[in-house]
């Protein structure tokens, strides 16, 4: 897809699909590989995503798979800003996502700690601390809505729908609201693994190509997750080349972006593929 997304006054060109990094700053993330904690493995793990390929370094401080304890918005701000603070030291240039579904951490992490770009996990609250579908909200826009609106930045539209049916009507309905608000550069997630049964997470894949319709960059974060392994055996840790088949298909559905654990891997698929779309010109 032809598309850029502005970063702070510079542009990123998704027209070559780029490979998000997920660095956990969390004790307790499925996969025991992304948790960092210490200065030193926040700031091995930022050098590592740039260095082997990555473009956008995903950095999150709640866990979100099943049974994961309560993080309180204190304690998730501590860990934000202690990480964000040594990602900016470390790659000064990287675009910097951060993974959160509070919209007050959310503006911090734009105004004061050096975020670029708002992943949200909730599909703008329905998830989280809110826990309620958008129409039974007493506001007419979320507030998450309403802070990507006025901040101006990308935001990643993650959905929690379980069919793709629901998943575009949900999608066409937010961005509209987001539109009205203000946003300027909006990225789709279907959300693998997020409200979605293992038949439902492959029945959306399947058809993952109709999304292109809304002319939106797509991400794609299936990396090491259960929709994986719960298909093929095994856990998280046994889960890679899953990811990397499951990366690939999505590339070729038209993904923008891959969200990954495995930084090199999912950049040599990428790199692949633009070498296959060369050779069909």
């Amino acid at each position: 897809m032809e598309y850029t997304i502005n970063i702070k006054g510079r542009l990123m060109d998704l027209s070559t699909p780029q490979v998000m990094g997920i660095l956990n700053v969390t004790p307790d993330s499925f996969y025991s590989g992304s948790r960092k904690q210490t200065e030193m493995e926040i700031a091995q793990r930022a050098n590592q995503i740039i260095e082997e390929g990555g473009s956008i370094i995903d950095v999150g401080a709640f866990s979100t798979r099943p049974g994961a304890d309560e993080v309180s918005e204190e304690e998730e701000g501590r860990r934000l800003k202690f990480a964000l603070d040594i990602v900016r030291r470390e790659q000064p240039d990287a675009a910097v996502s951060v993974d959160t579904y509070r919209p007050t951490l959310a503006r911090k992490c734009i105004e004061e700690w050096g975020a670029d770009i708002i992943n949200d996990v909730s599909e703008g609250g329905i998830t989280g601390i809110a826990n309620v579908p958008l129409e039974q909200r007493q506001e007419e826009y979320p507030e998450m809505f309403r802070v990507v609106g006025e901040l101006k930045v990308p935001y990643i539209l993650m959905s929690v729908q379980p069919t793709l049916e629901t998943m575009m009507k949900g999608f066409a309905r937010e961005v509209q609201q987001l539109r009205d608000l203000g946003a300027k550069d909006i990225i789709l997630d279907p959300g693998f693994g997020f409200g979605k049964n293992l038949i439902q997470n492959y029945q959306i894949y399947n058809e993952m190509e109709k999304l292109n319709v809304m002319e939106l960059p797509v991400l794609v974060g299936i990396s090491r997750k259960s929709m994986i392994y719960k298909l093929l055996g095994g856990d998280a840790t046994t889960s890679l080349n899953g990811t990397s088949v499951l990366d690939t298909i999505a590339l070729m559905k038209g993904a923008s972006i891959l969200r990954v654990h495995d930084v090199k891997e999912a950049a040599e698929a990428v790199k692949i593929m633009e070498a296959m779309k060369e050779g069909r010109t």
